[in-house]
């Protein structure tokens, strides 16, 4: 018989029991065990289970009927890939890695990485020609060293002109050198200056920027937060401490750049912003119809995420957000589940319009890596989870739409946290009411195609470990 337990990676990580099955171990072949993994755990908790028909659960009658089916498949990675649901529109994020110890890299923070967090763009005028430009150097990596920073522009990576088919390659190689440019009235101009980089193991702290403001009568306090892992929940506190001792009135939330982790994190987060709503609903999850059938039947209260109590905290009706494409996941549902209890402005634009989560499941008797299959080492990361406010809306997958759209114009991008940086200075001009900003031109309302955390699949998926 086999006992689900498991890591929850977009909410809360507990164990729990899921029910059991029959695992007829005798009968599986040692070829195909890491695919039987595959089938079970996506049949059992993949959120789409119903839709795909292969994962019915009447699909096979026996375990050989099974067996047979999986030896239709090369690897476990293909039978993953034939067994989610409308991957190029709806499904995008379900991975699975040969090597889990990779997966755990990923999952924990500490992964390759020069430093150099940065965005792409296609040149304008063109829709294969692309270049990239630094968002934010992070400190203690390779780059930080290095006569890089942000606003640097580059168009080349040893050499090779960057194009839409080759940009993922140059850019993820261990080694590689930017060809640095220029950009002059729109044109990508190349400079003839370059830095190499070399990435190591690096563990970003996601607190990039902290600061109070102020203007006039208020006290701004104004937190770049690049991504939310669990390992910096104190720390973060400390700056919400320090927030409330410098008498913050009003508050800028910068996740422009923060693609998402942990709803721990998050949860936290939002009871720090407020502190007034200790103990009620903050966001629920909505599963599969086997998983969400045992939780409300065995645990209810699994199913809620509740803000926090003993925090410190500004107890704010009102909070103003930095958003762009990059923002995601985690980020969005700090905006979706604070709404229906104060005031959001969301300042920037659209966000990338991630609503799910998903889990770590390794080949074990209980799917957690206790007693794990020593014959590979496999582990897979499905989705299995739609998480919503306490309205019960969650429906974003087009993305959460800003009250004031505003994108970073490669020609005065600002420093980070500086009151005169394009998004930063619409805040503050809305809070204190001390002027209007003019509309950007049409030339300046550019997107970024892509950035240096979705160019690794899960790279800002943190879990949280069960304390």
């Amino acid at each position: 018989m086999k006992k689900i337990v498991f890591y929850l990676l977009l909410g809360f990580v507990v164990f729990l029991p899921l029910g059991c099955e029959d695992n007829d171990d005798n009968l599986i072949p040692s070829s195909l065990q890491s695919k039987d993994f595959v089938w079970k755990g996506m049949n059992l908790y993949y959120l789409w289970q119903e839709q795909i028909d292969n994962l019915a659960d009447d699909r096979f009658a026996t375990q050989n009927e099974l067996n047979t089916f999986l030896k239709e498949f090369t690897s476990p990675s293909t039978l993953f890939t034939s067994l989610l649901y409308e991957r190029a529109t709806v499904d995008k994020y379900s991975v699975i890695f040969s090597d889990y110890s990779v997966l755990e890299g990923i999952l924990t923070g500490n992964t390759k990485n020069n430093g150099v967090d940065f965005a792409i763009r296609e040149k304008p005028g063109s829709t294969t020609e692309v270049y990239g430009w630094v968002r934010y150097i992070i400190p203690g990596s390779d780059a930080a060293g290095k006569d890089i920073q942000r606003g640097d522009l580059f168009y080349a990576v040893n050499g090779t002109a960057l194009t839409v088919d080759n940009y993922r390659s140059l850019l993820s190689t261990d080694n590689y050198t930017l060809n640095l440019a220029d950009y002059n009235g729109g044109a990508i101009t190349p400079n003839g200056q370059s830095v190499s980089l070399t990435k190591t193991v690096l563990a970003e702290n996601p607190i990039l920027v902290n600061t109070v403001l102020t203007e006039g009568d208020k006290k701004i306090g104004y937190l770049m937060y690049n991504g939310f892992f669990s390992a910096y929940d104190t720390q973060l506190n400390s700056v919400f401490g320090t927030f409330s001792a410098q008498g913050v009135t009003d508050l800028v939330l910068d996740l422009r750049y923060n693609s998402g982790g942990a709803v721990t994190s998050a949860t936290k987060l939002a009871s720090m912003i407020t502190g007034q709503f200790d103990g009620q609903l903050f966001a629920k999850e909505q599963w599969n119809s086997k998983a969400q059938a045992y939780f409300l039947a065995n645990n209810p209260g699994r199913l809620e995420n509740k803000f926090v109590s003993g925090l410190n905290s500004l107890n704010l009706t009102k909070v103003y957000v930095l958003t762009s494409k990059s923002s995601a996941s985690a980020s969005e549902l700090v905006i979706n589940c604070l709404k229906p209890y104060i005031q959001v402005v969301q300042i920037g634009d659209v966000t990338a319009g991630k609503n799910v989560g998903s889990i770590t499941l390794y080949d074990s008797p209980t799917f957690s890596k206790t007693d794990v299959n020593t014959s590979h080492k496999y582990a897979m990361q499905p989705i299995v989870l739609k998480i919503v406010n306490k309205n019960g809306v969650g429906d974003y997958t087009a993305g959460i739409t800003p009250d004031y759209e505003l994108f970073e114009d490669m020609a005065m991008l600002g420093v980070l946290g500086d009151s005169d940086e394009t998004l930063l200075n619409k805040a503050i001009t809305l809070i204190t009411g001390s002027g209007r900003m003019t509309n950007q031109p049409a030339e300046v309302k550019q997107r970024d195609l892509t950035d240096a955390k979705a160019l690794q699949p899960l790279r800002s998926e943190m879990y949280v470990e069960m304390k």
